[in-house]
């Protein structure tokens, strides 16, 4: 019996690296895997044989070109992972239940089974990356999405199925007809689905509105699916996250701050809405200007947040947002008369520099917030 340990342990090393070449997705010829292998053809034949009665789906191509590949079988086989793959498996297995709802016993089963078959060392690395996921206070992810309607959205997608969608409210209920809210079903083409900011969108034209848009999946209620085949469009600009950023119109709702405020800003509607923080909401005025409605934990942190934008603002709503401004505007001159003060203080040796003037409290330079 120990005469055959041997080879057969030969045998199944050599059948992994042969799974492993024909697991890169490229086209294999038979000298090449020989080659490869450092065994004969007909070996090579045989280690093909052995992985199509364990379930793997090695294919043969026929003609001039022809030779083996991996194709997509019936049946899920055991799957090959060097030491790095199996560590990202591992991490997205834990992270995966934050974003799509339902798959919590799921991956924590699969997480078990590849745990079962990790080597000692692997196993040791897996169980010290055990995870928990904190949520902090910029982070405003939607619900997560069921994994039936994402399914649904996905096969939509890659089919290139008309999808018949009715949108829903913030909480995620749909208005009867004729009660305010209520948007009839509309068709939509399905062309990307998109991920940004712990929120999944679907990326589509519009029958309805003749018109690309970005829809928030966890707003959308998903009637079965048609089968109407449709055919792809060119998304506008040809860059879907650029597209989906700077999209101010994705169903998103202001987030839950003690303090919210909006501010009406000289700047485009989609430059706000790309650099607007998680849980802001932009609202186009005209091409040039838009307001942005955004919450902090303080007032003082609206209006920094207004700041950030390097823009003019007007109509500032509410009045405890203009004194936060003007509370700011105070304490801003108080450093620069700091640093003046400090200059002047570093020129008084040098007769030759006539010291600056500076401007007072309330004069030229107080800022964005000077007539609020």
């Amino acid at each position: 019996m120990s005469t055959m340990v041997g080879p057969v342990a030969d045998t199944s090393r050599r059948a992994l690296r042969l799974l492993s070449l024909l697991a890169t997705g490229r086209r294999w010829s038979l000298r090449e895997l020989a080659a490869r292998l450092e065994v004969g053809e007909r070996t090579v034949r045989r280690d093909i044989e052995t992985l199509r009665l364990l379930d793997y789906p090695v294919e043969t191509l026929h003609g001039p070109a022809g030779g083996y590949r991996l194709g997509a079988g019936r049946a899920l086989p055991p799957l090959l992972f060097d030491d790095d793959q199996a560590l990202a498996v591992a991490v997205a297995l834990q992270t995966a239940p934050n974003s799509v709802f339902g798959l919590g016993e799921d991956t924590a089963r699969a997480l078990d089974t590849l745990e079962q078959v990790m080597p000692a060392r692997l196993r040791a690395a897996v169980e010290a990356l055990r995870l928990t996921t904190l949520q902090n206070y910029w982070e405003f992810p939607a619900p997560p999405i069921d994994a039936a309607a994402l399914k649904a959205a996905g096969s939509a997608v890659s089919r290139r199925q008309v999808l018949i969608v009715e949108m829903l409210g913030a909480d995620g209920t749909r208005a009867a007809p004729g009660a305010p809210g209520f948007d009839p079903a509309r068709r939509l083409e399905p062309h990307h689905l998109a991920v940004w900011a712990g929120r999944w969108y679907l990326v589509g034209y519009d029958h309805a509105d003749s018109a690309w848009r970005v829809h928030r999946l966890d707003r959308l209620y998903l009637h079965p699916p048609t089968g109407i085949p449709f055919t792809p469009r060119e998304l506008p600009g040809g860059d879907i996250a650029r597209f989906v950023m700077t999209n101010h119109d994705r169903g998103d709702t202001p987030a839950t701050w003690e303090c919210t405020g909006s501010a009406r800003l000289n700047l485009p509607a989609e430059t706000v809405a790309r650099w607007a923080p998680g849980g802001s909401v932009v609202e186009p005025l005209d091409p040039g200007h838009c307001r942005l409605t955004v919450g902090a934990w303080s007032w003082a942190g609206v209006a920094g947040l207004m700041a950030t934008f390097d823009a003019d603002l007007s109509a500032v709503e509410p009045p405890e947002l203009v004194r936060a401004c003007r509370r700011l505007v105070g304490r801003w001159q108080a450093v620069t008369l700091d640093r003046d003060q400090a200059g002047d203080s570093d020129r008084a040796g040098d007769p030759g520099t006539p010291p600056r003037p500076r401007a007072g409290r309330g004069g030229a330079g107080s800022g964005f917030a000077g007539g609020l």
